[in-house]
């Protein structure tokens, strides 16, 4: 099961210099990915698959010397995510990807490389970054993405694949709706349905007869 602990950490002026070059990095590789994809869409009617995307990403590395500060995988992994923003958009699970400004929240994702030591993480071009790791962490490391808040703290949100099973869901605790009914007593909004008990005709029965047993004693008098 997949597991998300944001941790805060503490890069040096050396490894907040290598950060915040990348941070602009990847956001140029996304806005012109983003916008290369609108283009080839509203010339061809189609977009850009995940592979032309990194094909591009690359060729901006050979282009610009400055584009080769970020780790390599940290550039790769904006195809798979702006792929997955547009299917998710295209599918109605999401909204059409954005473009990314520089005041805003700033993040890069590290899919891979990335290691937990004591008091901190070990990132690939940067070195063991300290941490303050506030609970253990268990599991794979699957993902670590280090993001920028507008007060000037940096956090590592590790994503983590703990071994166990997902729980299956269960209905104890939970809010249903219930539906009563002439047919069935109740009809809960999960689908089960509870035969009606009738009750309240037999009470009506058994309070029938009792009337009838006194009226018949009233008349002997």
């Amino acid at each position: 099961m997949l597991k998300a602990t944001r941790f805060r950490i503490y890069p040096t002026t050396e490894q907040e210099q290598h950060l915040l070059q990348s941070f602009g990095c990847c956001r140029f590789a996304w806005n012109y990915a983003l916008n290369l994809t609108n283009e080839t869409y509203k010339a061809t009617g189609k977009g850009l698959s995940r592979f032309a995307i990194q094909k591009e990403i690359t060729n901006l590395k050979k282009e610009y010397e400055w584009m080769k500060e970020p780790y390599s995988q940290c550039l790769q992994v904006i195809a798979l995510n702006l792929s997955r923003a547009l299917s998710n958009f295209f599918e109605g699970r999401g909204r059409y990807p954005r473009f990314q400004a520089k005041h805003y929240k700033q993040s890069i994702q590290y899919p891979q490389n990335v290691k937990a030591v004591d008091n901190g993480f070990k990132f690939p071009k940067m070195g063991i970054v300290d941490a303050k790791i506030h609970r253990p962490i268990e599991g794979k490391i699957k993902t670590v993405t280090v993001s920028l808040n507008a007060s000037g703290q940096y956090f590592a949100s590790v994503l983590v694949d703990d071994g166990q099973e997902i729980p299956e869901k269960r209905t104890e605790g939970k809010a249903i709706g219930l539906d009563l009914g002439l047919t069935h007593f109740a009809i809960t909004s999960d689908g089960s349905k509870f035969d009606n008990p009738r009750w309240i005709a037999k009470h009506e029965h058994n309070s029938s007869s009792q009337a009838e047993t006194l009226i018949k004693a009233a008349k002997r008098f």
